[in-house]
């Protein structure tokens, strides 16, 4: 039984040949046209001849010349200048073919104006024939969504444009296109493809007011975090949504403009420049060499591995602690990077035992380690665990990195560190000051300092939109508080970039800007959650919180900062204390934090960090008063210590 659908005599003309035979006549009437006009409307009857051989070079000649200009295979409902472009030089190219054939196979006295004027014809009809077709499919989606989104663009550019002309062509979108918002006057009531500019950011309310606007998509990816601020408090007071079109960046990826549209970001308002990676310099230290990373389901650890992994290294060993972050990771490395050879590690950084097995297992060439503890009320009360964990975890990663022939070790520091008045942040410059007290080798140990990163665990953007959609009230502890601020990429590329340009002992900082008012990301957060601060949403000040300081800072008196090749990344000098000093103190450390003598540790740790400037609140939870008795019981205990060390080995 024959299939009706499948007869051939029952198919209809394919759309390649429909587009052939509209081109024919268009061709054919370009050619008719010419001679019209050249006579004057009356072609003589000894030119006809001469019409009819035009006519059929002209159709075999200029179809020849669009087939291989390819205007068969452009997306015609998006024409534009480069398309209009196009069209005029594959008529061009027809024209010149067809001369020679005219003068030889034409009649003799072919006109030499009518080639000319045929040209020109040529290059109109085809062109409004293509444009003519992006009108009809603009007007179709325009009327086929009458009841869509009454929206306006706010920035009359490149990008809005862009997104203009989408909302047109895709009627997916659903949007009504109501006008231009450009904060540059000299705009206003300009027409930019048939959209009208209505005025600037100012009058936004009165315009919404005017044209029933629901809805504001910000085309304006480079803004400066003032400009997006003061345009997002536009849309605040005009009441109406917006989102914004993705930073220039995220636009140079394939995908339409539409799937780029998003909810406006807190992470906007850093108004960061791109960070500028040496891709030839990292795809060489990192490609076809194992990469190790500690922390590696943390927030800053997960954006190395993404990082680390588009520079396609031989092995990435994926070390943690905590199992189910590290099995969400596993997942999402192995879709984006199917390729990438990748190894989950379960172990604990204290554990020196379990390092050693991975690191020999493996052989890493580099160890990126990002474990730590880091949140500082906590650690105020567990200075034990913070010292055994930051700085000896670090010891142990660091050691079996020597001991296993690691080319580069990066501790990830914190400007915490910079005079600290937490345990967390005295840790952090322990560990500074353990990995360039390493004994001479062929490891480099180099450090990287930052602040706090948007949107990381425990960070203040997760705690601020929690309160916000509970109703509030958001909780600052401080109206001075203001901290450095990087995106979790940015600090992740960053810290990538200062590794590959380190020759060892070096302690890098990375460009985090102007510090941030921690009271005006709330605000932010607020407006940008399409509310008022302090009418909808109110701000409360608890009071600093234990190791808390009101502003960070990101370097010593004794360390002077140099400039490196990257305009983001800086270095120190200087700061450096006696190796074998150091080494004598760790160990002694050591030993009291195995004793669990908190009231023996601070002081050390305060004798290490001269600068670091301890609160009450540890002083009391320590009870740092001198205990005559403690010295005798660390007499009594360390050389039980030491005996049970020795039965042990």
């Amino acid at each position: 039984m024959e299939n009706s659908d499948r007869n051939p005599s029952n198919a209809g003309p394919s759309p390649q040949l429909l587009h052939l035979a509209a081109e024919a006549i268009l061709i054919a009437l370009s050619g008719i046209g010419a001679f019209l006009l050249r006579f004057e409307f009356e072609i003589p009857g000894f030119y006809v001849p001469h019409l009819r051989v035009a006519l059929v070079i002209w159709v075999i000649v200029k179809l020849a010349a669009f087939q291989w200009y390819r205007l068969n295979q452009r997306a015609w409902r998006f024409f534009s200048v480069n398309d209009a472009l196009q069209v005029c030089r594959a008529n061009v190219a027809g024209a010149l073919l067809s001369l020679p054939l005219l003068f030889f196979f034409a009649p003799a006295g072919f006109p030499r104006s009518i080639p000319i004027i045929d040209l020109m014809l040529c290059s109109l009809l085809i062109g409004a024939r293509y444009l003519a077709e992006r009108v009809a499919m603009e007007s179709q989606t325009q009327n086929a969504s009458p009841a869509g989104r009454d929206i306006l663009i706010y920035g009359a550019g490149r990008a809005g444009v862009a997104l203009l002309s989408e909302i047109r062509v895709n009627p997916a979108l659903n949007c009504n296109m109501l006008g231009f918002i450009d904060d540059n006057p000299a705009l206003t009531h300009i027409y930019v493809q048939g959209a009208k500019v209505l005025g600037t950011g100012a009058k936004l309310s009165q315009i919404v007011a005017r044209t029933g606007a629901t809805e504001v998509l910000i085309a304006l990816p480079s803004a400066s975090a003032e400009q997006m601020f003061s345009i997002l408090q536009h849309c605040q007071r005009a009441h109406v949504r917006f989102r914004t079109v993705a930073t220039l960046g995220e636009m140079v990826d394939s995908k339409a403009i539409s799937a780029q549209m998003r909810d406006v970001d807190v992470q906007d308002l850093l108004s960061r420049d791109p960070v500028e990676l040496d891709h030839e310099l990292l795809r060489k230290r990192i490609e076809d060499h194992v990469v190790m990373v500690t922390g590696a389901a943390g927030s800053i650890g997960s954006e190395l591995c993404r990082q680390i992994a588009r520079f396609r290294p031989s092995k990435l060993v994926a070390f943690e602690l905590a199992e189910t972050p590290l099995f969400h990771l596993d997942r999402e490395l192995r879709e984006t990077f199917p390729e990438l050879e990748l190894v989950l590690e379960i172990g604990n950084i204290q554990d020196q035992l379990r390092v050693d097995a991975v690191m020999n297992a493996h052989r890493p060439a580099l160890v990126y380690h990002a474990a730590a503890y880091k949140h500082v009320p906590i650690m105020e009360s567990s200075v034990i665990e913070a010292v055994a964990n930051n700085v000896f975890g670090t010891m142990n990663v660091a050691q079996s990195a020597a001991e296993y022939g690691v080319e580069e070790f990066v501790l990830i520091s914190s400007d915490k560190a910079v005079r600290p008045t937490s345990v967390m942040g005295a840790t952090k410059r322990l560990c500074e000051l353990a990995i360039r007290a390493m004994p001479p080798g062929n490891t480099r140990f180099i450090a990287v300092r930052f602040g706090n990163v948007l949107g990381s665990n425990g960070s203040v953007i997760p705690l601020f939109k929690k309160q916000i959609a509970s109703g509030g009230p958001v909780t600052v502890t401080h109206p001075d508080m203001q901290r450095y601020f990087m995106t979790i990429p940015e600090a992740s590329q960053l810290v990538l970039q200062a590794s590959v340009m380190a020759d060892g002992g070096e302690i890098f900082v990375l460009d985090m800007g102007s510090q941030v008012k921690i009271v005006d990301v709330a605000r932010k957060l607020i407006l940008l959650s399409g509310l008022t601060p302090d009418q909808d949403i109110k701000i409360e000040f608890t009071g600093m919180r234990p190791g808390e300081k009101l502003y960070e800072e990101l370097n010593l008196n004794d360390e002077a900062t140099v400039a490196t090749a990257h305009r983001k990344i800086k270095v120190f000098v200087g700061g450096a204390a006696s190796s074998a000093r150091t080494n004598a103190q760790l160990d002694r450390l050591r030993y009291l934090c195995a004793l669990r003598l908190a009231s023996e540790v601070l002081p050390l740790i305060q004798e290490m960090v001269p600068e670091y400037v301890a609160s009450d609140h540890i002083l009391s939870v320590t009870n740092t008063e001198p205990i005559r008795k403690s010295p005798r019981v660390v007499r009594m205990r360390l050389p039980n210590l030491a005996n049970a060390i020795r039965n042990a080995s």
